[in-house]
């Protein structure tokens, strides 16, 4: 089973469907069949990529696993979710938002946008 995303005009996923194998020995190009059917972009997305990297080890595909509300970046060939801050900077490597410092390693914490800091969250 392979996943597909639908894109708008945007290259923004709208919708991630569930479709054959992408090695099914019927030769079809599903991209293209699904972009004919739902009368949007198609491009297909691997549930198993995060960060660029495979989790299991194989080889990543397209960055991340793609989420609505992801973008498609056709020159890097990868999906990138929303920026969660302005202060968040894209990783080119790993096509995920990175906060302008590093979050502590202990605790819980929030990221403040106004102070650009890591924020404790007292546990009750």
């Amino acid at each position: 089973m392979a996943h597909f995303s639908l894109l708008d005009r945007n290259n923004k996923v709208i919708q991630v469907i569930v479709g054959p194998d992408e090695n099914s020995e019927d030769g079809r190009d599903w991209e293209l069949v699904y972009q004919m059917q739902y009368g949007y972009k198609c491009k297909r997305t691997s549930y198993n990529t995060i960060g660029n990297q495979h989790i299991n080890g194989g080889v990543p595909f397209r960055g991340n696993y793609a989420g609505i509300g992801f973008t498609y970046d056709e020159n890097k060939d990868a999906f990138i979710p929303p920026q969660p801050f302005p202060s968040w900077e894209l990783n080119e490597t790993t096509f995920l938002w990175e906060p302008p410092i590093p979050m502590p390693e202990d605790g819980l914490y929030r990221w403040d946008e106004e102070t650009l800091s890591w924020v404790a969250i007292e546990e009750n």
